[in-house]
């Protein structure tokens, strides 16, 4: 039964609402909850469907999820083109959007989520992915595109339970329930809550996750619609940065089963509570607004060792670490504003909005001091298991050394406000085209007391963020488009540590995106999309020969992108994905001839499920990543990798569920990405996950 509601998921995520109305009548199944895409995207703030929007996106639904045993955002990655994961030290959430790597893209209900960490998906509806700069709706970053992910909120007179039991062969295993009920004729409750113990296929590693997350929805009016909800979130976790390469520059398998760190003191730790509130309230027939309230408070800890370099001769490896800590606490106030009208034959979808963001951000790093050396770092011998635990060992001389994290690196203390109104009109000029224009004021006011330096640092950027784009629609099911959009990213970063040096003289590094695309649905079944886009980075740099000026340096990265989603029969759905980048560094002397890291110049993957009968059905899949290079310089490579997939599922009763997922069929070496040169990430064997899913 949940096969068959996974179908008609996957049939309105791609926008064929038809289809999916078609399946639920022949298959007499009633699906509860409401998907929020329905043939639109969330992310991108108005009741446009996808085939209307200018710009490559990919939507994944809860129930696909489920099915395919997806728990964590670098699994959907996997799967998704344009986008590849990078390491992200082995304690958050990292993706390679079109080139550009990111921390800090990452979305909740349209609410900036940038604190580093891995998101859970228990109580996640739908997870949009975004490519190309999104200032526009989203303000800073978002430079090669964002991930957004869209609650699950509660449903006024509805009540239904569901659950989830998970066991893997590495002996991890996860809980989840979700649960909804009325508490009124105008008010509901859901809960959704998760408890999960993590291991893999590395030594020392394990770890827990707790989320706990009510919601209630308040029908104020046939007009006005309250949802409020509060999350705890209680992750933790072993940290594991890889292994070293080798002078091929390439990871050395043989060390393929060592873990460079101390097994004590390599870990993470996240505590935190968000609370939300959204209000939607339709003023006339053509206008509807839409009001955010998003506070989130954050303490976070880190701490790993790692490996810097290695020595095959010697059969030596040198380690290097630190411990990190954050606490942060985020405020956003949005709203908007959302008018469908026409001016004579011309339509209009208006939007108007503003937000307000205030961040206090507290963070500090300590390195590690080694009594052996007197600094930071330390050699050992490569052996099953380093002689290193519990912050003490042995040297590759054999000394005993002691060591502690006493050396201060940095201790910033951030106070960031962010005011910003943008204005976007989707014009609908005629039957067969459409235009898009708006933009968007940022105003960042940053302010940096760097506590190391007894220094007081603060900048102020005024941006302006265009986007423009234009749709063919020659029929309604087939759509050509043309899109321009620009993003920025000012020079405190992602996680805005700091503007020490010349940072607060230097203007924000800019990003734009030239896309053309198409969005074809070939019939109610099959939808095509395919996009060439071209990305272009500038970057002011202080200039070596002359401090008082600036180099302005340009780098682009190109490719195209293509997917395929749909059913060839009633029951057997492909999904196809292919994507190609190519990019180069430029500097003060112009082109270099090197690429830029982490940038694959294919990656491809394939998924696909077939229903057998009433009760049994099976999917397989494969995803295929190409040579990059972990490093600027080129020196050191991540090989190509092709990974397959593969699930069964068998209805045990109407409201029951039971499937088999296997990662890594063909138990393949590889290694799908890194954070520098010596920790290459060694990925998982084949390994199983038996999944009971069910509802009440």
């Amino acid at each position: 039964m949940k096969f068959k509601i996974s179908s008609i998921a996957v049939a309105v995520m791609l926008g064929n609402t038809a289809v999916a109305e078609e399946m639920a009548d022949i298959e007499r199944v009633t699906v509860t909850g409401q998907y929020l895409s329905i043939n639109e995207s969330n992310s991108v703030k108005t009741p446009t469907p996808v085939i209307d929007v200018p710009q490559s996106l990919s939507i994944i639904s809860a129930e696909e999820m489920t099915l395919r045993n997806i728990n964590s955002v670098g699994q959907i990655i996997d799967y998704t083109p344009g986008v590849n994961t990078t390491q992200g030290e082995g304690h958050r959430d990292a993706v390679v959007f079109r080139g550009v790597r990111s921390t800090a893209d990452f979305y909740l209900d349209g609410n900036r989520d940038d604190v580093q960490y891995y998101r859970s998906l228990y109580n996640i509806e739908q997870v949009e992915i975004l490519r190309g700069p999104n200032a526009l709706l989203f303000g800073r970053g978002g430079t090669g595109g964002i991930l957004n992910r869209v609650s699950k909120k509660a449903e006024l007179n509805q009540a239904f339970t569901g659950f989830q039991t998970s066991l893997n062969s590495f002996g991890g295993y996860d809980g989840q329930i979700d649960t909804n009920f009325t508490t009124g004729d105008d008010s509901a409750v859901r809960i959704n809550a998760m408890i999960e113990h993590l291991e893999n296929h590395r030594d020392f590693y394990d770890g827990d996750r707790y989320g706990f997350n009510p919601t209630a929805r308040f029908s104020l009016s046939d007009k006005t619609l309250l949802d409020v909800s509060y999350e705890y979130i209680n992750h933790e976790r072993f940290i594991d940065r890889g292994i070293p390469t080798g002078t091929d520059g390439r990871p050395v398998e043989a060390l393929e089963d060592i873990v460079f760190g101390d097994p004590e003191n390599n870990y993470h730790e996240l505590e935190a509570h968000v609370f939300r509130a959204n209000l939607q309230h339709q003023f006339t027939d053509g206008v509807k607004g839409n009001f955010n309230a998003f506070y989130g408070d954050y303490d976070k800890v880190y701490s790993n060792f790692y490996a810097t370099d290695y020595n095959k001769g010697s059969r030596t490896v040198e380690l290097d670490g630190y411990i990190d800590s954050t606490v942060r606490d985020n405020l956003i106030l949005s709203g908007n504003l959302i008018a469908e009208f026409d001016s004579g034959s011309i339509g209009h979808t208006v939007i108007i909005g503003s937000e307000y963001i205030a961040t206090n951000s507290d963070q500090n790093r300590f390195n590690p001091l080694f009594s052996t050396t007197g600094n930071d770092r330390e050699r050992f011998l490569v052996e099953d298991t380093l002689n290193f635990r519990g912050m003490s060992g042995v040297n590759r001389d054999g000394l005993n050394f002691t060591v502690g994290f006493d050396s201060i690196n940095d201790d910033t203390r951030v106070d960031l406000d962010v005011l910003s109104i943008y204005v976007q009109d989707e014009i609908e000029i005629s039957e067969h085209l459409d235009v898009v224009i708006g933009a968007r004021f940022d105003r960042f006011d940053i302010e940096v007391f760097n506590a190391v330096a007894m220094d007081t640092r603060s900048r102020t950027d005024n941006e302006i963020s265009p986007r423009a784009g234009v749709i063919f629609k020659p029929r309604e099911n087939l759509s050509l488009y043309a899109s321009y959009s620009e993003s920025f990213l000012p020079r405190s970063g992602e996680q805005f540590t700091d503007i020490n040096g010349s940072k607060n003289q230097l203007e924000p590094d800019t990003y734009s995106n030239q896309e053309v695309g198409i969005k074809w649905d070939i019939n109610d079944a099959i939808s095509f999309t395919a996009a060439v886009f071209e990305n272009e980075q500038s970057s002011p740099q202080v200039a070596d020969n002359d401090p008082a000026t600036l180099d302005v340096i340009d780098q682009e990265i190109s490719g195209f992108e293509v997917q395929l989603n749909g059913y060839l029969t009633d029951d057997w759905l492909m999904t196809v994905n292919y994507s190609n980048l190519d990019g180069e560094i430029v500097d003060r002397t112009g082109p270099t001839g090197r690429t830029p890291r982490e940038l694959p110049e294919n990656t491809f993957s394939v998924w696909s499920t077939y229903q057998v009968n009433d009760v049994f059905g099976f999917g397989i899949g494969a995803t295929y990543q190409g040579e990059s290079f972990i490093d600027n310089g080129n020196n050191a490579v991540l090989p190509s990798y092709t990974r397959v997939d593969a699930g069964l599922f068998y209805d045990i009763s109407d409201t029951m569920r039971v499937q088999l997922n296997v990662e890594n069929l063909t138990d393949e070496l590889y290694f799908p990405n890194s954070h520098s040169t010596h920790q290459a990430t060694v990925a998982a064997p084949l390994n199983a996950t038996l999944t009971l899913v069910g509802n009440f």
